[in-house]
């Protein structure tokens, strides 16, 4: 049974995530001059995931990947993104904080349950957390592959850089990232950038 409590808990933690609609990220949206936000870019993982979970090197429970792809980046309310190719893009210590704030809005129950998902999703060691983690990776590389590389090369990223931070991608599919590397490089060449 639902209660006002449960209501009103609910609703004001949707409507906090509103603010995640306003986190800008540091890539722009394909065929497009403004920078992606954070909520695009996990509905945009999400809908990625769903199409290419038939193809996980072993079978996923494809709700709860998707659930930790919509979770995974509401941490960024409080804690901005963080490029994927800085120094500190892994700050679990403050995410963490933030996931704990977040998810108290909601009933307990149901608060704890996301708190699991999204601390399963961060440590990676489940078959979906994996696969989620990889299909959060792949999404920023298919866009930079067909926007001209943009945020690549504002940021002098290297084709090493892109190929280390993106490999976790072959866990989620050996013929996609083989594919996959087989693109940035081609990419590379034709817009110039560095190697090393």
């Amino acid at each position: 049974m639902l209660l006002v409590d449960d209501i009103n808990a609910i609703t004001q933690f949707i409507i906090e995530l509103e603010k995640l609609k306003n986190v800008e990220r540091r890539i722009k949206p394909v065929g497009l001059e403004r920078y992606e936000n954070s909520a695009e870019h996990s509905w945009h993982i999400a809908l990625l995931a769903l199409t290419l979970s038939r193809y996980a090197p072993q079978a996923v429970d494809e709700l709860k990947v998707v659930t930790m792809l919509l979770l995974h980046d509401i941490v960024e309310i409080d804690t901005g993104d963080k490029f994927a190719y800085d120094a500190n893009h892994d700050d679990f210590a403050n995410e963490h904080q933030a996931a704990l704030r977040l998810f108290a809005l909601l009933p307990e129950s149901l608060g704890r349950k996301f708190l699991l998902l999204w601390e399963e999703f961060e440590q990676a060691q489940s078959p979906e957390a994996q696969f989620a983690k990889a299909i959060d990776r792949l999404m920023p590389v298919l866009q930079n592959l067909h926007n001209g590389c943009q945020s690549w090369l504002a940021h002098d990223i290297s084709v090493k850089q892109i190929l280390s931070k993106n490999a976790a991608i072959e866990q989620a599919n050996p013929q996609l990232w083989q594919w996959l590397k087989e693109q940035v490089i081609e990419k590379a060449k034709l817009v110039g950038l560095k190697t090393e």
